[in-house]
């Protein structure tokens, strides 16, 4: 029974990690769209064509999002088996 107690321990604490990415790439998002993109379209700076509230909330938060979502699942996650051990296949 303890070792089902680690499996979710595990699984709390992966999840807490997602709710703080997805928390995160909020908050990037939200800070970039709003407070860059509060002025007059006539006054934007342009990155690429594109403004820079917007590349910089939904171009370069995607990069940034997919880094280290890569990053914490490789350095952090844990593989975590789903079948139990010495059960019956039947």
């Amino acid at each position: 029974m303890s070792e089902d107690k680690h499996w979710f321990r595990i699984a709390h604490r992966e999840a807490w990690i997602g709710v703080g990415l997805a928390v995160f790439n909020f908050i990037w998002w939200f800070g970039f769209a709003y407070g860059l993109g509060g002025a007059s379209p006539s006054s934007y700076d342009y990155i690429f064509g594109l403004p820079a509230w917007f590349f910089f909330s939904c171009v370069l938060g995607f990069i940034i999002m997919v880094v280290l979502v890569l990053l914490v699942v490789k350095f952090w996650f844990i593989e975590v088996p789903f079948e139990e051990e010495g059960g019956d296949e039947s």
